[in-house]
């Protein structure tokens, strides 16, 4: 295998080196946490800046995620650090996917993403549950809500998803943790203040679909345009489903499937008939279908496709009439 550095990088030049917190993000571990290893396990970087900073080479960050990757498969973490320490691990190993020490299989096939969705990914398969929650809440704050979900969240639980569905019965409490963190850390984003009488957005799931967290994130983000949500999570019932859009008429109603045998088109069909209101001003409201179960096109004319967190705020933003804030 080619071992030379790309063209455009130098042969002499210094290696980038990042910062605790850089490094904890990336792979997943809490800057305490790893504070703590480089005192018990000398597992720590080589170099500080100023005498103080600690600044981590490409090595350095090698090292660390085979000593992270051995504890997530059990190895207890003095031995797992002693490994860590005994391996000639090549510094463009993390630069360079498919170099260095190989990942076996307890990792997540994530393809090109963000290090954030490696370092959660990590912490999930280590079922630590704390360093989930860091991870997630930091990506919303520094991220955003739409770009953390689009870039971080939603890449993570979808390799989630294709690792539990490749290995039986496997990691099904990595995904229940997983999920049950990022369903809290949506659950904290706080709304922004808004009309309390304007008519709401009725977010729910079909009858049998208990996928619930896109929908979450997209009542989530709309409380964050200020705009009012009824939000009624999974499978709900088609006959609440009727009774709940006539007694909030609601500007819209997003109905979520996630798989092709959720997705009722009749019931779509029936939903977007459903008129409500006083006898001669009655209206009706928009029918907006969201989910990788509604495939081809929709039911009816007068019913829209849902693509993706960003665009679906668009849509629902203009129907409401206002102005989407920037994310």
């Amino acid at each position: 295998m080619d071992r030379r550095p790309p063209p455009e990088t130098p042969p002499d030049a210094p290696a980038a080196a990042l910062s605790t917190g850089a490094v904890a993000r990336r792979l997943g571990v809490s800057p305490t946490t790893m504070r703590s290893w480089e005192r018990r396990y000398a597992i720590g970087p080589e170099r500080r800046e100023d005498g103080r900073h600690r600044r981590w080479t490409p090595q350095d960050i090698a090292r660390l995620e085979l000593m992270c990757r051995l504890t997530a498969r059990g190895v207890p973490t003095a031995e797992a650090a002693r490994i860590a320490r005994a391996q000639d691990l090549d510094a463009r190993a993390v630069a360079r996917p498919g170099t260095g020490v190989p990942r076996g299989n307890d990792t997540l096939p994530l393809g090109t993403v963000r290090p954030e969705c490696r370092g959660l990914a990590r912490a999930a398969v280590r079922l630590d549950a704390p360093t989930v929650r860091e991870l997630l809440d930091t990506a919303l704050a520094e991220h955003g809500l739409v770009t953390a979900w689009e870039e971080v969240i939603a890449p993570t639980l979808h390799a989630m998803g294709r690792k539990w569905a490749s290995a039986g019965e496997r990691y099904v409490e990595v995904e229940h943790l997983l999920s049950w963190q990022v369903s809290s850390a949506l659950h904290r984003v706080r709304p922004a203040p808004g009309a309390t009488d304007a008519p709401p957005v009725l977010l729910a799931c079909v009858p049998g679909e208990q996928h619930t967290l896109p929908i979450e994130a997209l009542a989530a983000a709309l409380g964050e345009q200020a705009l009012p949500v009824r939000m009624f999570g999974a499978a709900l019932p088609a006959e609440a489903l009727h009774d709940a859009v006539r007694r909030t008429g609601p500007r819209a109603v997003v109905l979520w499937a996630q798989s092709r045998t959720t997705a009722d088109r009749a019931l779509a069909r029936s939903v977007a008939g459903i008129e409500w209101g006083l006898r001669g001003a009655r209206g009706r409201s928009a029918l907006l279908l969201a989910g990788p179960g509604w495939t081809g096109r929709a039911p009816t004319a007068n019913i829209e496709r849902l693509y993706g967190l960003r665009s679906g705020l668009d849509v629902i933003a203009a129907l409401a009439g206002t102005v989407p804030v920037p994310v």
